[in-house]
């Protein structure tokens, strides 16, 4: 009995080997003994995909492998350089001194093209050359070109191996990335290799990557990007479309971009970067709702509550004015956000003390990371407030003095729009594992940092403003309720020198339908050419986008 169950269990691993090597990675190992007569020193490239998601849940490669030849010519066998030459430039351009160069050195393999499509491939290899020889060839490929560059990242080199740069290619690396055990083992050896791994429950599993990014979105967003630039001439733009009470996020993404599959060309590397996670910048008067719910939720206004607008305060000896320099006079909360007044923002911080505000702000998550799955995530800079001076409070209260990462703000104004909670933004929704399951990504539950009825009061606020104040309410929508802020915010020269006089940050956030919302999509540009504020550059594209999305959603009307 004891040698039947042994037997029984060398079967089993014997079975379960073989299926992993001929039926999982089948493919992998033909190919490997492909490529082994060429050059069998060298691995074949592989890596899992990553996947946009369409409407209708089917899924789109945005990363994957791309299959291809490599030729090379033996210099010892090449009966004619020139004739060589002519013949495979026919069929795949080549550039000839290089070639004739190539062929002057004695050497056994010299690589003359690479990652050549199958069918040129084929007529290279019908034409028997002697001396020419093809091997099959693998490589990161993004089909979308552009599409989300800084959301996806690329595959590069780190010291002497190709791994995940930026973006999810790297913040899922290790799900990704293709262990090599070596193709060129006796066969018992590699039935047997590596049953440890196999079962061991923590080793990295290898898999692929569904994201929550809706191919259609991302590029109707894109293009609106790409319009908006045309239109401005901004230094830099970005905008995203998540869902306010998952976090899961459509669509992110900004130009300048890049092309992943020759990021090489890039003229600046800093366009790897993806500014929703890794800039912070002064926000402006979008903050301003933040400081409304503050004040309500802690009981200090209602947006009712009046106060004497003179056009500008005086605090801590600092002057602080509207933008539009003028009196308003007796008016209210709802006015405040209207005409967007950075004294109102100030009066309602001072309603409700500095040190309230403080806490709520730091509730908010301004001044930490999300979370969210891309790497090198910055956080907010929130040290002003830790001052003993009134005047950093009154300033942040509008949104300058404290910088913040675009994904953090966008976290925090969800909270205004899901009945007062921080979601969790991410990017990635399930892992396909190549072992046959799969694993959905699970989140803590959300912070409430604000009473339902105050996320509802200023949604009201924010549908007024919509309604009747941004361009004198003739962006309204008949049939659907959105709630909206713009803002305009100076932007810092650095070392305390204060700030331009001429260049300009512009935000626009809004959600829709705005008492259950299924959309928040938010945009932020730096220095566009011309217009000062926000309402004037970016409410086009903001409504754009709306309209898109309900269309393509078929969202119901809700009034």
């Amino acid at each position: 009995r004891a040698l039947s169950i042994i037997i029984l269990f060398g079967g089993f691993v014997l079975v379960g080997r073989l299926y992993y090597i001929q039926i999982m990675n089948g493919t992998l190992f033909q190919d490997r003994a492909e490529h082994q007569y060429v050059r069998s020193s060298q691995e074949l490239f592989d890596r899992g995909t990553i996947y946009f998601q369409n409407k209708d849940q089917s899924l789109y490669g945005a990363a994957t492998v791309k299959s291809g030849f490599t030729v090379a010519i033996n210099t010892n066998k090449v009966v004619s350089a020139t004739s060589t030459y002519e013949k495979i430039n026919q069929i795949a351009p080549i550039d000839r001194e290089s070639f004739i160069a190539e062929v002057a050195k004695p050497d056994p393999y010299v690589e003359i093209l690479k990652r050549l499509d199958p069918e040129p491939a084929k007529k290279i290899e019908a034409l028997k050359l002697p001396g020419v020889s093809l091997s099959k060839d693998k490589w990161r490929f993004y089909p979308g070109g552009q599409l989300a560059s800084q959301v996806l990242g690329f595959v590069g080199f780190k010291g002497d191996t190709l791994d995940g740069r930026y973006g999810l290619e790297r913040y899922y690396a290790d799900t990704l990335n293709r262990k090599t055990d070596g193709a060129y083992v006796n066969f018992f050896a590699e039935v047997f290799s590596d049953i440890n791994q196999a079962i061991n429950k923590n080793a990295e599993l290898e898999g692929e990557s569904v994201t929550t990014s809706e191919r259609e979105v991302q590029l109707e967003l894109e293009r609106v990007l790409s319009d908006t630039v045309t239109l401005w001439q901004p230094e830099s733009l970005g905008a995203m479309v998540m869902d306010p009470s998952t976090g899961e996020i459509y669509a992110m993404g900004s130009l300048p971009a890049f092309d992943p599959n020759s990021f090489q060309t890039a003229k600046n590397s800093s366009v790897y970067t993806n500014p929703f996670v890794e800039g912070v910048h002064e926000m402006g008067s979008i903050i301003k709702p933040l400081t409304m719910a503050a004040g309500i939720d802690a009981g200090a206004i209602t947006p009712h509550t009046t106060y004497d607008d003179k056009g500008f305060i005086v605090i801590d000896q600092a002057k602080i004015s509207n933008s539009d320099h003028t009196p308003h006079g007796i008016i209210d909360m709802q006015t405040v956000l209207n005409k967007s007044l950075n004294t109102g923002a100030a009066f309602a911080e001072h309603a409700m003390g500095k040190d309230v505000f403080v806490k709520y702000f730091h509730s908010y998550g301004l001044g930490e990371e999300t979370g969210i799955d891309l790497p090198n995530e910055a956080h907010g800079f929130l040290d002003t407030l830790n001052t003993s001076r009134e005047v950093e409070a009154a300033t942040a209260s509008f949104g300058q003095g404290i910088a913040l990462t675009p994904i953090a703000t966008v976290r925090a104004l969800s909270s205004l729009a899901n009945g007062g909670f921080l979601p969790s933004p991410h990017l990635v929704k399930r892992i396909d594992y190549k072992v046959g399951f799969s694993k959905d990504i699970t989140f803590s539950d959300p912070t409430q940092v604000l009473k339902k009825s105050t996320s509802d009061a200023v949604t009201g606020m924010l549908i007024s403003l919509v309604d009747t104040a941004l361009r004198n309410g003739t962006v309204k929508m008949a049939h659907y309720s959105i709630a909206a802020k713009t803002g305009t915010a100076q932007i810092s020269q650095g070392g305390g020198k204060g700030y331009y006089t001429d260049r300009y940050l512009h935000s626009f956030f809004g959600y829709f339908p705005a008492y259950k919302p299924r959309f928040i999509v938010f945009f932020f540009m730096i220095y566009p050419k011309t217009p000062k504020f926000a309402a004037d550059t970016l409410t086009t594209p903001f409504f754009d986008m709306a309209k898109f999305l309900i269309h393509y959603y078929d969202v119901p009307p809700d009034r």
